[in-house]
């Protein structure tokens, strides 16, 4: 039995993690946050100080820049001129923490959430990742959830500052597949999905029409990800990690903004296989001997990458909505293909 629950877990690395900056390296995205919160949700609690502690080892973190000067929210001219903007990522995260602090979170979320979307693709979607993983924490967290608020203000600040639409438009009647074919009325109009195996699934089972479509864009993406020959094995994760952080969020946000949400996470998604040159075969089969959800979850711990534990956890995570192989698989030629840069 862990030591550490959840909430504690996620509380002492945001303390840990809150003075670093938001990236290193060469504008490398700091996924120490997601991490550190998909090993404690996955009972990993325990694991979490020390794999904080070597990932601050091992990162040379930038410093936040300074704070420049107030956005107001109640300005769109104001606001939408920082948007972009790294070098207003202070201002940002100044501006999410007042509001935080004045309103419910969910009251902002559904304020920021649709002027935040269309820049949805920026740097790989790690803005909504980070934001979706600090939602998760805010609304498990007992108590005192200042450190979880102050994490989803980070959040919600990179995912401003760091906005771009890199020329994506979510088209409402464009709902076509990596393979070009336009998906069924049910996906466009009722959120229907796939059930395992590209079969159907079932209507009446009590998700949001909005969740059960996501759960199909994971799970088919996650078939593109098992399945196409790719140069490096991490860019193509997010066509995987970015609908699925959407799908944690969902159902925290208004009606009227599930559906966009999927639309938009499937055109950045789609837009994604260009991007890294990945053309996916019609059908393609599963990779063979896939071992299961929890074991492939156990060996991406192991391995100790950020990428390979929050691919894992949403295999797991997707598992349990929407029972289909590709999640395992997708999660076990990352584990394999990433696991070797560590050899």
């Amino acid at each position: 039995m862990a030591a550490l629950s959840y909430s504690d877990a996620v509380s002492e690395a945001l303390e840990r993690l809150r003075p670093i900056g938001f990236e290193h390296g060469r504008s490398l995205v700091n996924h120490a946050p997601m991490a550190a919160e998909a090993l404690a949700h996955m009972g990993y609690a325990d694991e979490v100080p020390a794999w904080i502690e070597r990932n601050l080892r091992s990162r040379a973190y930038h410093d936040p820049p300074e704070r420049r000067r107030t956005i107001d929210p109640a300005d769109p001219a104001d606001w939408r001129a920082a948007l972009g903007d790294f070098s207003r990522v202070a201002d940002w995260t100044a501006l999410f923490d007042r509001e935080l602090a004045e309103s419910p979170w969910p009251r902002v979320l559904a304020r920021w959430w649709p002027r935040l979307l269309p820049g949805m693709s920026a740097v790989l979607t790690h803005g909504v990742i980070r934001t979706a993983h600090a939602v998760r924490a805010v609304a498990a967290a007992p108590g005192d959830n200042r450190l979880q608020l102050g994490e989803l203000a980070q959040g919600l600040g990179y995912w401003a500052a760091r906005h771009s639409t890199h020329g994506i438009v979510a088209d409402p009647d464009d709902v076509r597949g990596p393979d070009g074919v336009r998906g069924p009325d049910g996906v466009a109009d009722h959120g229907g999905t796939a059930g395992p195996g590209g079969g159907p699934a079932a209507e009446d089972d009590g998700r949001d029409p909005a969740a059960r479509a996501l759960d199909a864009l994971v799970a088919e993406y996650a078939g593109v990800y098992a399945t196409v020959s790719q140069h490096h094995p991490i860019p193509l994760i997010h066509a995987v990690t970015g609908p699925a952080a959407v799908r944690l969020v969902v159902e925290h946000l208004p009606p009227a903004q599930r559906r966009p949400s999927y639309l938009t996470a499937r055109a950045v998604s789609r837009t994604m296989l260009d991007w890294f040159h990945a053309t996916p075969h019609p059908a393609p089969p599963p990779p063979a001997a896939v071992p299961g959800p929890a074991e492939v979850f156990a060996r991406a711990v192991e391995i100790g990458d950020e990428h390979t534990i929050k691919l894992a956890e949403v295999a797991v995570r997707h598992e349990a909505f929407a029972p289909d192989p590709r999640h395992a698989a997708a999660a076990h030629v990352a584990n394999e293909a990433i696991g070797r840069l560590y050899r």
